[in-house]
């Protein structure tokens, strides 16, 4: 079975390698193809892929290239974790809306949006190479804005899932809490990309959120970045991602003395570089764990294994897909990250307890957003990015959507052909 990754460069790579290591009769991969246009780290990555399944005693070869075409020629599923523009445009990102009072963040907010116009159109375009040369292939989406993008390839008819480490980190802290395995914890797990709330987590069948809540708030809080008496008070735990939104003002005073994370994740990249490029090292370096992306290798493994393993009996799985009719308040052809039964067929959404108001609202606001984007990622024009921030809950004032409007063309013009000349 062979796998494709594009951007198969990325530090990430070998978190991936490691689960396709240790998981191997899980899923039994004889290829995995990396492809990426920066030679160099290409070139370092897989050699550190080459090492760790020699070492794990894997058969699997590890190929390497920037050809798609060949990359992707034959390949069961296609794994796309992009950044265009690099950690550069990222620190734009984070530090761009903060000029004009907004959260700076990389996939909400302002900040999203310019990834999102940035990472569409070349999404797309693998994509259809991929319809090309593996028709058959499944493509998994881990580039943010994972909603956006997942929803751009569903709507080109691309055979798609999104997926993201949020859940899958909430269920193994919450198994590690309880002492238990996690193959005994489900989560109700309900809203967008990056803009989710944990309402129950069930062992063996049975709610112990409460339970939780009563002995770990503290901890919970903190994995949140919200005060311990909201969680209470709530009786739900919201992703960390939700900080943006209940703690704003907060957040912002932060960033606007913080150094951004882009330039963090860059200082461990360049560590990671060097150690992939040391011949001893044959296993997954204890510094990738501060990149970033905890469990995200656990969470691709279980999700191929269910697309590609014939396994029909699997336990749920978060993941990003149609909404259809799952939350009745979104469009059916809204993404939501809900639980999801996965088989051979794809990601069937289970049925989700009405979502209290004090959500849905949030969810529906974000979700209009998340529409608006797309349109502005796939048609262009300053209108209609204007529109989108106008619509996003970080951002809604006329003046400030103006003006952040022209400041993000101005510092994405590399990556928007139709902003040049504006």
């Amino acid at each position: 079975m062979k796998l494709a990754v594009v951007g198969g460069g990325s530090t990430y790579t070998p978190e991936l390698v490691d689960g396709f290591a240790r998981l191997r009769d899980v899923l039994p991969l004889t290829e995995i193809a990396l492809i990426d246009p920066d030679e160099r780290r290409l070139g370092l990555v897989a050699g550190m892929a080459r090492r760790m399944l020699a070492h794990a005693g894997h058969p699997a070869r590890v190929t390497a290239g920037s050809s798609v075409e060949e990359g992707v020629a034959g390949a069961a599923a296609v794994l796309f974790q992009l950044r265009i523009g690099g950690q550069a445009a990222r620190e734009v990102d984070e530090t761009l809306p903060l000029r004009c009072g907004c959260v700076g963040q990389e996939t909400t907010g302002a900040g999203g949006l310019a990834k999102a116009l940035r990472t569409v159109p070349v999404v797309l375009d693998l994509a259809e190479q991929v319809r090309e040369h593996a028709p058959e292939a499944w493509i998994v989406d881990f580039t943010n804005p994972v909603g956006i993008v997942t929803r751009a390839l569903l709507d080109a008819g691309h055979r798609a899932i999104g997926l993201c480490n949020v859940a899958i980190g909430v269920q193994r802290r919450a198994a590690a809490a309880l002492g238990v395995a996690p193959s005994r914890v489900t989560l109700d797990h309900v809203g967008l990309n990056h803009l989710t709330w944990l309402r129950a987590v069930r062992l063996d069948g049975a709610d112990v959120l409460p339970a939780l809540i009563d002995g770990h708030v503290k901890e919970l809080a903190e994995g949140a970045g919200l005060r311990p008496e909201l969680i209470r008070r709530l009786g739900a735990v919201p992703s960390y991602y939700l900080r943006y939104y209940y703690a704003h003002d907060e957040v912002v005073a932060e960033q606007r003395t913080a150094p951004p994370r882009a330039a963090e994740v860059s200082a461990v990249e360049a560590r990671l570089l060097e150690l992939y490029a040391d011949p001893s090292v044959v296993t997954k370096p204890e510094e990738l764990e501060r990149r970033g992306g905890a469990f995200y290798s656990e969470a691709a493994v279980d999700l191929l294994a269910a697309l590609l393993g014939g396994r029909d009996d699997g336990p749920p799985q978060v993941v990003n897909v149609r909404n259809g009719r799952t939350l009745p308040f979104l469009p059916e052809e809204a993404v939501v990250e809900v639980p999801a039964s996965v088989t051979a067929a794809g990601a069937v959404p289970l049925p989700v307890r009405p979502v209290e108001p004090l959500y849905a609202g949030l969810i529906a606001h974000v979700s209009a957003y998340e529409t608006l984007a797309l349109e502005a990622a796939l048609r262009g024009g300053a209108d209609r990015v204007r529109d989108a921030l106008l619509a996003h809950p970080l951002v809604g004032q006329d003046a400030v959507a103006e003006e952040l409007t022209g400041l993000l063309l101005e510092a994405n013009r590399a990556h928007l052909p139709w902003a040049v000349g504006r």
